[in-house]
C-alpha cells in the first residue's frame, strides 16, 4: 500500500473517530457552547501530526472558547484515537478554526446585495427610458 493511502485513511478514522468523541467523550463544557464540525484532517506522512480543522457556528467569544476547550482536551483526543485506532504511537492532535464556510456566506451575501442593486438599477433604468408626458407630442386631427 502506498504511503500517501494509509495517510488518507488514518486521516479518515481520525474524522471520524473525533467526531464521536466530541459528540460523546468531550465532558468540557466549552466544547458544547456552539456548533462544532470537523471540515478536513490533515495528517504528516510520518504520522506524528494531526491537524483538524473545524468550523464553529456562533459568536466570535464562542468560537475562541470551543477552540479554547479543543486544545485542553488535545491530550484525551490522542490517548483516546491510540486506543481507537490500535496505533502504536498516536498523532499530535492540533486544532485549526477554518473559516471557509464564514467566508463563503459573506460572498454569498454580496452576490445577492449585487443582484439587489442590478434590480434596483434596472427599475430606474426603465423608467428612465420611457418618456415623459411633457416629451409627447398630440397631434390632433381637425
Amino acid at each position: 500500500m502506498a504511503p500517501g493511502r494509509r495517510v488518507e485513511r488514518v486521516a479518515a478514522l481520525i474524522r471520524r473517530e473525533t467526531s464521536e468523541l466530541l459528540i460523546h467523550g468531550i465532558r468540557d463544557e466549552r466544547v458544547h457552547q456552539g456548533m462544532v464540525s470537523i471540515t478536513n484532517v490533515e495528517v504528516s506522512g510520518d504520522l506524528q501530526h494531526c491537524k483538524i480543522f473545524v468550523s464553529i457556528y456562533g459568536e466570535e467569544i464562542q468560537r475562541s472558547e470551543v477552540l479554547e476547550g479543543l486544545e485542553a482536551a488535545s491530550g484525551f483526543l490522542r490517548g483516546e484515537l491510540g486506543r481507537r485506532l490500535q496505533m502504536r504511537r498516536a498523532p499530535e492532535v492540533h486544532f485549526h478554526l477554518d473559516r471557509g464556510i464564514e467566508k463563503g456566506t459573506s460572498v454569498l451575501n454580496l452576490l445577492e446585495q449585487l443582484e439587489q442593486q442590478r434590480e434596483t438599477l434596472g427599475e430606474v433604468q426603465s423608467e428612465s427610458d420611457q418618456p415623459t408626458t411633457d416629451e409627447t407630442t398630440t397631434v390632433n386631427k381637425t
